[in-house]
């Protein structure tokens, strides 16, 4: 957690010098949220759009190396997500100021956190995409990918226990205490997004047409992807389970889960929502100004004793 510390600092005209100075890129940037790297989109003098993203000064570069390998491995089995641009001497990765750098295709669409409402029709789709994800993500693997990271679902418990005391409505740290799992039976592992969340999934229309930011990947519940993904269909939903079931079917369709993990499904969502109030509490605390480290908590506060 100590991750926010060390968020880079660059500004435009610097993220705009780091894009022609190492991709070859003359380009005018824009910046774009984030939790703790800087992100930057730029557009190119011919129109084309990028984003160059500038990693925390803690990130490791063996962890980069394994989201280009991923963005590689997904770019002839799926269609939604970006691909990893090299710079002017072939290397997938540049270093400035200490700094690792990267430049991704930018994809255009509509967070589904704006797109509102969320039609039965765009709900599955969202699911036949993850199922697509999935199933491609199924033999892919890296070292970099199996690491203690605070956003895996399967540190649930140890991010709860941590952090719940900061939580200061009572009725909603009750409500986050009973999130914890316990789980019966060993669930099924492999390398995942990992954050399949509402500002994640871009989406025009009734299609999803992106997934974005390769960065929370790990080496976890395969579960874990959908679970995410619905944590935050449900928000503000009349009826979540109904809204849920479309995402779930389709996905089934395309890779079907496993009866340990349909047990447990519904657990692993309200888990993630558990972690994300724990974490954006601690966070702020780190960071008041970032405003990002807020997004969605209005609405998971809301939810979250609903799915009960």
């Amino acid at each position: 957690m100590q991750l926010l510390s060390y968020t880079p600092g660059f500004d435009l005209a610097s993220a705009e010098r780091i894009a022609e100075a190492s991709f070859g890129v003359r380009a005018s940037a824009r910046v774009l949220p984030s939790e703790r790297d800087q992100n930057f989109l730029l557009t190119a003098n011919n129109g084309e759009r990028f984003v160059l993203k500038i990693a925390n000064a803690l990130e490791s570069q063996s962890l980069l190396e394994a989201q280009n390998a991923m963005l590689d491995h997904l770019r002839e089995r799926v269609s939604f997500c970006p691909r990893s641009v090299p710079n002017v001497r072939g290397e997938s990765i540049s270093t400035v100021d200490d700094h690792f750098v990267r430049l991704v295709t930018y994809l255009p669409g509509t967070p589904l956190a704006e797109a509102t409402p969320h039609s039965p029709a765009l709900l599955r789709d969202l699911g036949t995409k993850l199922g697509q994800l999935d199933r491609a993500l199924a033999d892919f693997d890296h070292p970099a990918a199996h690491r203690d990271f605070h956003w895996d679902l399967a540190n649930g418990n140890r991010v709860i226990e941590q952090h719940a005391a900061l939580i200061e409505d009572a009725a909603l740290r009750d409500v986050v205490l009973q999130c914890r799992l316990e789980l019966s039976t060993p669930l099924r592992r492999s390398v995942i997004h990992g954050d399949a969340n509402d500002y994640n999934v871009l989406v025009e229309a009734d299609s999803v047409v992106g997934l974005i930011d390769f960065g929370d990947i790990v080496h976890s519940w395969t579960a874990g992807n959908l679970a995410v993904a619905l944590a935050y269909v449900v928000l503000g939903k009349d009826d979540p389970h109904a809204a849920a079931k479309h995402v779930i079917d389709a996905y089934n369709t395309e890779f079907p889960l496993l009866a340990e993990e349909r047990e447990v499904l519904w657990q692993l969502v309200r888990l993630r929502l558990a972690m994300s109030v724990c974490l954006a509490v601690y966070q702020h605390s780190q960071r008041p100004e970032n405003k990002y480290l807020q997004v969605s908590q209005r609405a998971i506060e809301t939810t979250l004793p609903r799915l009960f």
